[in-house]
């Protein structure tokens, strides 16, 4: 339980273990040593890390907290609202894009005041997708009524997580904390740090979970969370809300000066360098700030009375504080990840400018500068490029350009991109060898297709020179069942190892036209592209004989975080196609359990150790899913029975371009993650499908067909026969872990014998 074990009483600083860590296993490792009760968490670069070494944590027994992993990160934020509803402590971490997808949920936890505590590993927010770091995604967060602290370094990272839940838990306060730190610079980069070496330390300095609130602990005390109000009742929970986040402030520089009499660290409300006489200052958030602190070295040395800041609570801005720092600065820049696009600065910018202005004596040059975004690099010399601004405002006595990108590089015309591959399209696609008809009599189609070998002739979609890993089925199960496919194809591709690894800018794999659209929304984007297409050739707009077929790629656990879309593009009968490669976790960001993982299965958030063994529930049939929504047509596949697969991409290509829309998903191999060897990729699928755990079956028109029956070809095997290939199922084949294979084959025999019941009696 998240409550104190027992009793301490400290007396000066504690003892710490100094060690080498990054800032992701210090949010672990602080979240553990509190033992939160719930985290609902979805991975997302680069904050996945804070779930796995959890998780890793959790294997071996030294935390309890419940690890409950969401269909996406909205998913995560309801549950952990509904968590803290309940009077759990909290915790999460993510992202970026996964930051925006929960952010409607975040006003909702700050508005009805239950506290918990998030990391957000800062990152550049797509289109276009970029994974690296800047604060585009932190700035979306200032309005939505969190306290945020800010933490430049894995140590800081450390102590705002522990300071972070007692700011939270404030009966001043009662609100949400977000520890934002720099995304693959603080996250991933291992600096000196040291941690309390007694957990009960920690848990006694942020004290007993509360209890006297509107908690759901007790049925009998029933109580009403989140009822709509009007617009008085609602002026007055958002003045008290508005209050609450003011006092924050102070209930920080308290918890900070507690805090550093236990640990030997302060952290003030403003981190100042040699600001006590400065009159040029650079304000940054977060890393960037420790490298320009050198940089205040080099022009002290020089006789440049040279300063920074950097705030270590953004919300609430801490104004008053920096009236006080910039008191006799005379030009200050700001320094910024992120901007407020049109606004003629970011967020920060007018914040202290705003500060600046109520202070009537105060005549500092504010200059605002948006760098490093997208990861760009911060050097040294770019903070002296900073300063060199800063003097000359300040001896011109004005700012020549107040606002500005810095970084930028101007293109040269005569440099300009050319295709390193040549687009194909047409009859290049066009085999004339496949033959696809309606059967009047039994109401389903009939494929004649040729010998393989006569198929090869048709090019390739995805040209070679991609990124993906060795062994990686992706490809070669797609493209088997592209050969299906005649003409034309306009894909779009979920983020996922089929996308990154064959679209890193200026290059692009694609030789027929492919969109990108994140995990989330796949299904619909394609639904819009499918029907502004038909609309505009209704009208005359464009003039082409053939249609294209429209084929959504998905995979990586986006059948997950995308599922809602896809239901819904199936429910409303666009005519398009939703393809599924299914490796069986997000791999894409480092092999996490998905809803795909099969039960037993090690991931790095569902490790093997003394208190867990893999993946603790079964795996998402959404074959039977999308079936349930009565599209009209639904197969599985595999690169291993390849003139199944070609043929069900012929009747794939047929129903979406005459009747609607189309699900299908492959099997495939990921030998990194799997921890198999890429010479076993053809005997991995052979032995899951004639396991009978990837049966190859199709519905068509609401009829189920078994298109290869193992048990026919006296070739069925035991699941055991398809673990012994692979490193993540090894531990199953251990006598201790019996019970488990019992439990998978009990399943899979159930799924097996009810499709068998179907492809027996049609109206099943």
């Amino acid at each position: 339980m998240a409550i104190l074990e027992d009793k301490l009483t400290s007396k000066g600083v504690a003892v710490q273990v100094s060690t080498f860590e990054s800032g992701n296993e210090m949010a672990a490792m602080a979240a553990a040593q509190i033992n939160y009760h719930i985290m609902g968490y979805f991975p997302i670069t680069p904050s996945t890390e804070v779930a796995q070494f959890l998780d890793q944590m959790k294997a071996r027994g030294e935390h309890d907290i419940k690890l409950i992993p969401a269909d996406g990160e909205h998913g995560s934020a309801g549950i952990c609202y509904g968590a803290a509803a309940t009077g759990a402590r909290v915790f999460n971490a993510t992202s970026a894009n996964g930051f925006l997808y929960m952010i409607e949920q975040l006003p909702v936890q700050a508005g009805t005041r239950f506290p918990m505590v998030m990391n957000l590993v800062t990152r550049a927010v797509s289109g276009p997708l970029d994974i690296r770091g800047d604060h585009s995604d932190l700035y979306y967060g200032l309005n939505t009524g969190w306290v945020i602290l800010t933490a430049r370094t894995p140590q800081a990272v450390y102590d705002m997580n522990i300071m972070a839940l007692k700011v939270a838990e404030h009966s001043k306060v009662r609100l949400p904390v977000i520890v934002a730190y720099d995304g693959f610079w603080t996250s991933h980069q291992k600096r000196r740090v040291e941690y309390f070496k007694d957990r009960r330390v920690v848990q006694q300095f942020v004290g007993e979970c509360p209890t006297d609130y509107n908690f759901i602990r007790d049925p009998k005390q029933p109580v009403t969370i989140g009822a709509h109000m009007n617009g008085e009742d609602l002026m007055n929970n958002h003045f008290q809300q508005s209050e609450a986040m003011y006092n924050a402030a102070e209930v920080f520089k308290e918890v900070a000066s507690e805090y550093a009499k236990l640990s030997g660290r302060e952290y003030p409300v403003l981190d100042l360098y040699k600001m006590e006489d400065a009159e040029v200052a650079l304000f940054l958030l977060n890393s960037a700030a420790e490298s320009a602190k050198d940089v205040v070295d080099q022009l002290r040395a020089q006789g440049i009375k040279a300063g920074v800041i950097s705030p270590n609570i953004i919300r609430p801005f801490p104004a008053k504080e920096i009236r006080e720092a910039l008191k006799n600065v005379k030009a200050l820049l700001v320094g910024e990840r992120a901007d407020s696009y049109g606004a003629h600065g970011p967020n920060l910018t007018h914040e202290v400018k705003s500060a600046l202005q109520d202070d009537k004596d105060n005549k500092t040059i504010v200059l605002s500068r948006v760098f490093g975004m997208g990861g760009k690099d911060f050097y040294a010399s770019d903070a002296h490029e900073f300063f060199k601004m800063a003097i000359d405002a300040m001896e011109r006595g004005y700012a020549e350009k107040p606002f500005d990108y810095f970084g930028v590089v101007p293109g040269n015309p005569e440099k300009i991109l050319k295709p390193v591959i040549a687009p194909q399209h047409g009859d290049v696609y066009k085999s004339g060898l496949i033959e696809v008809k309606m059967d009047q009599e039994t109401n389903k189609l009939k494929v004649k297709i040729p010998p393989l070998r006569m198929l090869t002739s048709k090019p390739k979609r995805i040209a070679s020179g991609h990124g993906a890993c060795p062994g990686c089925g992706i490809f070669g199960g797609l493209e088997l069942f592209f050969k299906g496919i005649e003409g034309d194809i306009v894909t779009l591709f979920q983020t996922g190892c089929a996308y990154v690894t064959t679209t890193a800018y200026p290059y692009s794999s694609h030789k027929q036209t492919m969109i990108h659209n994140l995990f989330q929304n796949g299904a619909a984007t394609l639904s819009g592209t499918v029907e502004a297409f038909m609309e505009l050739k209704r009208r005359g707009e464009i003039n082409v004989s053939d249609d294209a077929t429209f084929v959504m790629i998905t995979g990586d656990g986006g059948m997950d975080i995308g599922m809602g879309s896809a239901i819904g593009t199936a429910l409303r009968g666009h005519k398009l196609i939703m393809l599924e490669y299914d490796n069986e976790g997000y791999m894409n960001t480092g092999s996490q359990m998905s809803y795909s993982t099969p039960l037993g299965h090690m991931t790095s958030t569902s490790g093997v150790g003394k208190t867990q063994k893999g993946k603790s529930f079964h795996h998402k049939d959404t074959v039977q899913i999308m079936a349930a929504t009565n599209i009209p047509y639904v197969f599985t596949g595999s690169e291993a029975f390849p003139q199944d697969l070609v043929k069900k991409g012929a009747k794939a290509q047929w129903y979406a371009q005459n009747v609607g829309p189309v699900y299908g998903k492959l099997l495939i191999t990921c030998p990194l993650n799997w921890k198999s060897e890429d010479r076993y990729g053809t005997k991995i699928l052979e032995a899951a499908v004639n396991s009978c755990f990837f049966p190859l079956y199709e519905v068509e028109q609401g009829v189920t067909t078994i298109t290869y029956n193992p048990e026919e070809k006296k070739k069925r095997v035991q699941v055991t026969e398809w673990f012994k290939y692979m490193g993540k199922t090894k531990h199953l084949l251990k006598e201790e872990n019996k019970h488990l294979v019992e439990e998978f084959e009990t399943e899979v025999e159930k799924r097996w014998q009810r499709l068998k019941a179907k492809h027996e009696n049609q109206w099943l």
